[in-house]
């Protein structure tokens, strides 16, 4: 199962945020190194803010571009904050 990692961009949606997960890339000839920033849309259980760092995986398709789950909050110290109470 894929687990990613990425920083919160948007909360404007209902229950949704806006992730960008950031990658580093080596161009095959040249060997340059340069970034690589995908936005995924990620359903919000939590209620995470702008900022956040959050760790997300796959899930059963919620929506037509939701396709994901948060996993955990890191915060940007990087400690854990619990899970919410429901």
């Amino acid at each position: 199962m894929k687990v990613f990692q990425g920083k919160v961009i948007s909360t404007k949606m209902p229950r949704t945020a806006t992730v960008a997960v950031e990658r580093v890339v080596t161009h095959p000839m040249y060997k340059k190194r340069y970034k690589r920033i995908k936005k995924y849309h990620v359903q919000d259980d939590f209620g995470v803010a702008v900022g956040e760092v959050v760790k997300f995986s796959p899930s059963r398709p919620i929506s037509k571009l939701k396709k994901w789950r948060i996993i955990g909050i890191i915060d940007k110290k990087g400690g854990k904050r619990q899970k919410p109470s429901s």
